[in-house]
């Protein structure tokens, strides 16, 4: 048996989620029976969807439970086999996340080929977020070499993948971040145009300036203001690839939407909401071409990274503060 630290979610939060929704436990980890693989978890993410399955209702994910370890994508070092195909030292991923070590079903994991990259970085820019990125921009945008293209969250997990792909790919970009350290980082990741919110009293007249001739394609991560401004800056048949709302997740009552919304009509936009795990048949494709961007020095992302089991709920309230640059993290090995 091995002793492993887990993270569960004690009450369901009501607004901003506070550390007393949380709780920790220990438990026994059973060697691994036939077809079972034991692992130590390396790292664990922490992502904003996660917010909404904190709430008990239907979704394209099951809530969380009350009482049991939440859930989460992982990455971490087989110690222990019973299956065919893993061996101790290979490293895997999975979504046993928030807790240290586990024993589960071989199916339930993903071997993982590092083309070179850090093990962690399949849980950030190699993983989710960044595949969120890769699919919203070049499927459901379907965006082209020449298009304007705004990011919205664009210091965040997917928000630094999205800027840099369309840069990669011909696209002119802007960025909106919050605060100075943030948009300093954008400029040095190639954004052309960066907007701070934080200091933008008008965020209409910020996207604006800053695209003067509108934008063809905007990757949506925040929702509220930055969405009514991107409506009022579309060019005629626009493509928004909708990822995420993060302003109002937290919400206890929702905040009416934006008041432009019928210029939908006369622009012919086209509004479409994604889910990546729809679309995993674009992840070898992905992590080929990132790797060979990474390689080459074209392309650069951050992380942050909390230590220990016991910062994993503090991690992931950072993510609504915007405490994080790039895709938070929390080592756990």
């Amino acid at each position: 048996m091995t002793t492993s630290h887990e993270v569960r979610l004690k009450q369901r939060p009501v607004g901003m989620p506070t550390a007393a929704d949380f709780e920790m436990a220990t438990v026994e980890v059973r060697p691994p029976a036939e077809g079972e693989v034991q692992v130590k978890n390396l790292y664990m993410s922490v992502d904003p969807y996660m917010r909404g399955r904190m709430i008990d209702r239907p979704s394209y994910v099951p809530p969380f439970e009350l009482g049991a370890a939440l859930q989460g994508g992982a990455v971490g070092e087989v110690v222990a086999s019973g299956a065919d195909g893993f061996k101790p030292g290979d490293i895997v991923s999975s979504m046993y996340g928030w807790r240290e070590a586990f024993t589960a079903k071989a199916e339930h994991l993903q071997k993982i080929e590092t083309h070179g990259l850090p093990v962690q970085a399949f849980l950030g820019v190699a993983g989710m977020p960044g595949l969120t990125a890769y699919v919203g921009l070049t499927r459901v945008a379907e965006m082209k070499a020449g298009d304007i293209v705004f990011v919205s969250a664009a210091a965040g997990a997917v928000g630094q993948v999205a800027c840099q792909v369309a840069r990669l790919k011909g696209c002119t970009v802007i960025g909106s971040a919050g605060g100075p350290e943030k948009t300093a980082f954008l400029r040095e990741i190639g954004v052309d145009q960066v907007i701070d919110y934080k200091a933008e009293p008008d965020l209409k007249a910020a996207l604006r300036r800053a695209a003067p001739k509108g934008i063809d394609v905007y990757f949506e991560n925040v929702g509220g203001a930055h969405l009514e401004a991107a409506l009022d800056s579309a060019r005629p048949n626009g493509r928004f690839a909708i990822c995420g709302m993060i302003s109002i997740y937290n919400d206890e009552r929702p905040e009416p939407g934006p008041p432009n919304l019928a210029l939908i009509i006369g622009k012919r936009l086209r509004l479409q909401g994604f889910i990546v795990s729809d679309n995993f048949d674009l992840a070898p494709q992905f992590v080929a071409e990132l790797s060979g961007w990474i390689k080459s020095g074209q392309f650069h992302y951050r992380e942050t990274v909390d230590e220990g089991i016991a910062a994993a709920p503090g991690a992931f309230l950072k993510l609504f503060t915007g405490e994080n640059i790039g895709k938070m993290l929390v080592k756990l090995a």
